[in-house]
């Protein structure tokens, strides 16, 4: 096996760890949302679980932004392996545009789908 295969399996795990944890914190926000007497704090719950969901998925798009160049090397035979975190500093955003990549995986709908309906289950239970 080449480098590129070893970091593809790497990199194809941890992917799919990202994705168990959204799924673990989506159903932290259920329980939360039954469990939590107090309104207020659920719905500051609710927000902070739809923030974190949203920065794993933030980082779970840019392991499948590396899985994707890694499969174009092997495809091509030209790419090089172990470049992860140099790819990603050379386009890393700052300040603003990090917010920005946060907020925008907070309204993908496999992210958001759960939380406005929650947030409307608890304000309705006021």
């Amino acid at each position: 096996m080449t480098p590129l295969h070893h970091e593809w399996l790497a990199l194809q795990g941890q992917h799919e760890r990202y994705e168990a944890l959204a799924l673990g914190v989506k159903l932290v926000a259920f329980v939360a949302t039954v469990v939590v007497s107090d309104n207020t704090l659920a719905l500051a719950l609710l927000a902070l679980l739809w923030l974190q969901e949203a920065v794993l998925k933030t980082f779970q798009s840019r392991l499948g932004e590396r899985l994707l160049a890694v499969e174009q090397g092997l495809t091509a035979g030209d790419a090089v392996a172990m470049q992860l975190h140099s790819a990603w500093l050379t386009n890393r955003p700052r300040g603003a545009g990090l917010v920005a990549a946060y907020l925008k995986s907070a309204l993908r709908p496999t992210v958001a789908l759960p939380y406005p309906l929650l947030i409307l289950l608890v304000m309705a239970a006021a």
